[in-house]
């Protein structure tokens, strides 16, 4: 069997760091793992995706095909909406509730809501988790590892493949020394 996790958000969220901490933590695990971005004038705030598959089998393809993700992280609700059509019938889609205004948006004043992405998602996603994150920035002090705290909300939704513990272990192999104890508090938040 093969899990599919779609990453999304904007430069700066972390979306790679975070699914190379799923990737990490699942062939720890002996699985095989498969991922691929896309990163859209990412250093400025354009839209990034990451693309992991994991599993048993083999892996032919590192993209997941539309309609067959099990589970959606999103960093920001209009990513969540723009990669809505990855998400298989019964998946899951985990949803920061902050919003990033994209630079089109503020230039154009074309007034931007990620309220109205987050109703729209409610709608449209049979298994929706939104996530408190201005909560978490607050509990934190940082908005640094708010990927982390979604990727612990990934875990409980059991869609990942991997573990709490899995990502932990993870953590320190790919973050910083110094954000290590950030980011394992963050994992627990949600």
């Amino acid at each position: 069997m093969i899990s599919n996790i779609l990453l999304c958000g904007v430069g700066g969220q972390g979306t790679v760091l975070a699914s190379k901490l799923i990737a990490a933590a699942a062939m720890k695990n002996g699985l095989r793992v498969k991922t691929a971005e896309t990163i859209g004038m990412s250093q400025r705030g354009g839209c990034v995706v990451s693309h992991v598959r994991v599993g048993s089998e083999d892996i032919h393809s590192p993209l997941i095909p539309l309609g067959k993700a099990d589970v959606i992280i999103a960093f920001e609700p209009a990513e969540a909406v723009r990669c809505l059509p990855y998400l298989k019938d019964g998946g899951s889609a985990i949803v920061s509730s902050r919003e990033v205004i994209p630079v089109s948006a503020a230039l154009s004043k074309s007034g931007y809501s990620g309220a109205k992405m987050l109703e729209y998602l409610s709608k449209k996603a049979e298994k929706l988790t939104v996530v408190d994150t201005e909560g978490i920035v607050n509990a934190l002090g940082s908005a640094k590892p708010l990927n982390v705290a979604l990727l612990g909300a990934a875990v409980r939704s059991e869609k990942l493949a991997v573990s709490e513990n899995d990502i932990a272990e993870a953590i320190p192999l790919l973050v910083k020394p110094a954000f290590v104890e950030l980011n394992l508090r963050a994992l627990k938040c949600v």
